[in-house]
């Protein structure tokens, strides 16, 4: 098999070369927020994300692609105008959701206007989704949180819905900027009716648990924290297919072959991409319709293990540390679009500020008006063509 996209290959070599070169990057601190612990095993070193330096064409003019600051009824997560900007008048919810086999199909992903799928532990993945503009009935099954979830509520000014978490990162979570009116979960006294149990069938007990936007911003309201965002930077967003990409019609990432894999197809007729895991379409269980998502994007983030403890069951040998993600700074991004896939760069300057994504000049680089698809990998994520336009990352497990 061979790598025919050059650009790919100057992503893996500048992700590789900065990983070596770039300094450490420290997250903006903020007035109550604790710092991470130092890790005590790292994987790769730690270090920045890397700053890549695509080459791709710029277009020829920046200026259509930028829109800050947003009209008062364009949603500024999604770039799609709306019929009563009073449903932007409103505090983003963040929802944690399972994604361990046993859990599937989830409710509630398809609506989300953001979904952050990323490493838990062992292979698996977990996500947290944004919601603005949607208000799906039922969104779960909701899970523990993890270190991650630290850095997207604080990106979205979002009220962040978990289940639970381990000590270290309850500890980290209680002492951060998020605490107390911006973090809703059972373990610091949010129960019914905003967290409810719906069994079913064959599903164990831990993947019962259901909560939604509309339980969680009653809550905010409570708290008096129910107000639209407001954000330094934001994402671009244009009908206009950028310049820079080559033909991509299919793309697979194995964070962990036969258990969780992220697959997505290019539906030409739709302007989508289809989502699948394991050979299989990924569902949402309300709507009973495969998943699809207007932009996919690859984020390469620094992951380091901390020196906690995220699961402790069974042999000692088999316990996992807690993963550190490094969301902030800037680093290499892939965007998948309109049946393209474009190199840029991902940004995150301010402890509040939303993801952005640039070319290597800093020129903003426009995802598709819709919902998008974040999907975190390590800097350590090999790809290969397996044919034309198909290619496959296997990330290096965490």
């Amino acid at each position: 098999m061979r790598l025919r996209s050059w650009f790919i290959i100057s992503l893996v070599l500048t992700i590789v070369l900065a990983g070596c070169a770039t300094p450490e990057v420290v997250a903006t601190p903020t007035a109550t927020r604790t710092p991470l612990p130092e890790a005590t095993d790292t994987p790769v070193p730690p270090t920045a994300t890397a700053t890549p330096r695509p080459t791709a064409t710029l277009p020829p003019t920046a200026a259509s692609f930028v829109a800050t600051p947003f009209p008062r009824d364009v949603n500024p997560l999604t770039g799609i105008p709306v019929e009563d900007e009073a449903v932007l008048d409103r505090i983003p919810v963040a929802i944690k959701v399972s994604n361990s086999p046993e859990a599937r199909p989830q409710s509630g992903l398809g609506a989300a206007d953001l979904v952050f799928e990323h490493y838990s532990e062992g292979g698996i993945t977990r996500f947290t989704t944004v919601f603005l503009t949607n208000e799906p009935e039922q969104v779960g099954s909701v899970r523990s949180g993890r270190l991650i979830d630290i850095e997207v509520p604080a990106m979205y000014q979002a009220i962040f819905g978990y289940s639970g978490s381990s000590a270290g990162v309850k500890e980290l979570i209680r002492t951060s900027d998020l605490f107390p009116e911006y973090i809703a979960a059972p373990d610091f006294g949010v129960g019914q009716p905003t967290f409810y149990r719906v069994p079913q069938a064959g599903k164990a007990f831990e993947h019962t648990l259901f909560t939604n936007p509309t339980v969680l911003r009653q809550l905010a309201d409570d708290r008096g924290i129910n107000e639209r965002a407001e954000w330094e930077t934001y994402a671009a967003f244009s009908e206009q297919v950028p310049a820079g990409g080559e033909p991509a019609s299919a793309f697979r990432i194995n964070y962990l072959p036969g258990a969780c894999t992220a697959e997505w197809a290019y539906d030409e007729d739709a302007g989508l991409w289809e989502r699948s895991m394991v050979g299989r379409a990924h569902i949402d269980a309300l709507t009973g319709e495969q998943i699809t998502a207007a932009n996919v994007v690859m984020v390469y983030a620094n992951h380091i293990y901390t020196d906690f403890w995220e699961e402790m069951i069974g042999a000692r040998s088999n316990w996992k540390l807690s993963i550190q993600i490094q969301l902030w700074g800037e680093g290499t991004a892939l965007i998948w679009r309109d049946g393209q896939v474009i190199p840029g760069t991902w940004k995150r300057e301010g402890r509040n500020d939303m993801l952005t994504f640039t070319y290597g000049d800093g020129t903003p680089l426009p995802l598709k008006p819709g919902n998008s698809w974040i999907q975190v990998v390590p800097l350590d994520n090999p790809s290969e063509e397996v044919e034309d336009g198909v290619f496959v990352f296997t990330p290096r497990k965490m």
